[in-house]
């Protein structure tokens, strides 16, 4: 695919972010903020069964950051934790479709960072 779909891609996303939001009830949540750049993302998940039933995010921070967390939330919704948990930079990168330098890479995958310490709280409480 062009790289321009890609970049238009994620322009939609930053601007009409899919699954931003508090919902009422979560069985977890997680905060990840990078210092760096003053990104910051709230991830709240709820599951059934190890299925992540419902996933919302909310925060600010540049487009890549919270268009990365828009189409992840929208990529992860009703699959198993433990595929989720397999994910890494090379799943979210993919999902995005663009070069991202250095510089983004932790803007880009603080969503995958956030999702992961969300399960990794649940699972500590069983």
């Amino acid at each position: 695919m062009d790289s321009n779909i890609y970049a238009e891609n994620i322009l939609d996303h930053y601007s009409n972010p899919r699954n931003y939001g508090q919902p009422s009830s979560f069985d977890t949540m997680q905060r990840e903020f990078n210092p760096l750049c003053g990104d910051e993302i709230k991830i709240f998940i709820n599951l059934e069964n190890d299925i992540i039933k419902d996933i919302n995010f909310t925060g600010n921070g540049c487009a890549i950051s919270q268009a990365s967390a828009s189409i992840l939330t929208e990529h992860i919704k009703n699959k198993n934790i433990n595929e989720v948990k397999s994910y890494g930079k090379e799943q979210v990168l993919g999902l995005l479709g663009i070069d991202i330098g250095p510089v983004r890479l932790k803007c880009a995958l603080l969503s995958l960072k956030a999702i992961k310490q969300a399960i990794q709280k649940l699972e500590d409480e069983q």
